[in-house]
């Protein structure tokens, strides 16, 4: 049982890893470059970013709960 909680515990922070380094940033610094590519292509990047942020919130909330789990036990 602990066995399992520890790789879930590891899958889980893999995945919260990723999902936070795949999304784009949200300062001002390079971002404005991308401006006149997405008034000619369309802003289809902004349903991936959707995706990972909820992605980010289950993965860090399923984190934090494993974590006290595995404390306890």
């Amino acid at each position: 049982m602990v066995f399992f909680l520890k790789v879930l515990l590891i899958i889980v922070s893999i995945t919260l890893i990723v999902s936070v380094l795949l999304q784009s940033g949200k300062s001002a610094g390079l971002g404005g470059i991308d401006g006149g590519a997405t008034s000619l292509f369309g802003d289809q990047g902004r349903g991936l970013d959707q995706v990972l942020s909820k992605v980010t919130t289950v993965a860090a909330v399923l984190f934090m709960i494993l974590s006290l789990v595995v404390a306890v036990i």
